[in-house]
């Protein structure tokens, strides 16, 4: 199941969603590095290819690695009473912006949002699109300098998490790296497999291994060798139209 349409059907996705039978192999070396970027900056940031069922599950696995309680998402900020209402009484889900369909909400995060509790959330995307990419990576930025008190574990879209210009622009991460020096990126490094942006998708590659690792260069990289598709929560614009008159 792609994507579902209708709210019974992402409650079932998340119901369905096994949260514990994924093991994160992690290297000591990396955890060591990504353990001192929480400490010395209070930041870590992931990037993910939106769509990916394993997302979440890795994101788990790390919180878990590095005893960090603190998540913050690229999802709006306005949505932050829905997930609260989500979360404490299963309801929330009426709402347009859960339902755009790009990836970046799926059946497994709120899955592992449920099954991780005590869990302090943010959210920082911004209420609207902005036709500059990097001034709308630049907010995202101040949210979350401004929301997070204490070790933040950041999950946004690869290109968002990369800490030095990009040739989008100047990517959340690298303004990140301006205000915390000490502040590191992990990559997912995906193999082959398929996800939902939109639209079913499929990729392929190789990678250099399973898990957390640090690459020769220094860089932090969680290797994913085979994944698949999220079950994502998308209504049509036609559809989204008819329900919420968007």
């Amino acid at each position: 199941m792609p994507a579902t349409d209708t709210m019974d059907g992402l409650r079932l996705a998340v119901d369905e969603f096994d949260t514990q039978s994924f093991d994160l192999l992690v290297e000591v070396k990396a955890l060591d590095l990504a353990a001192r970027s929480l400490a010395e900056s209070g930041l870590l940031l992931l990037g993910e290819l939106h769509g990916v069922q394993e997302n979440p599950l890795i994101v788990q696995g790390l919180m878990r690695a590095l005893r960090v309680t603190t998540l913050a998402l690229e999802w709006p900020e306005q949505l932050k009473p829905e997930l609260n209402a989500y979360l404490t009484a299963q309801g929330g889900l009426d709402h347009p912006l859960w339902w755009t369909g790009d990836g970046r909400i799926t059946a497994g995060h709120f899955a592992v949002l449920k099954a991780m509790k005590g869990v302090r959330i943010i959210l920082f995307d911004g209420p609207a699109a902005t036709s500059d990419w990097s001034q709308r990576d630049a907010a995202m930025a101040r949210r979350i300098l401004d929301g997070h008190s204490e070790p933040t574990l950041v999950l946004a879209g690869n290109l968002h998490t990369q800490t030095s210009v990009t040739d989008w622009g100047t990517p959340m991460g690298a303004y990140l790296a301006a205000a915390l020096p000490a502040m590191r990126s992990i990559q997912i490094d995906y193999g082959t497999g398929t996800f939902y942006n939109f639209t079913p998708r499929r990729s392929g590659g190789q990678v250099g291994g399973p898990g957390l690792r640090s690459a020769e260069n220094g860089e932090l990289i969680v290797g994913l060798p085979v994944f698949s598709e999220a079950t994502v929560p998308h209504l049509p614009d036609d559809l989204l139209r008819e329900r919420y008159g968007q």
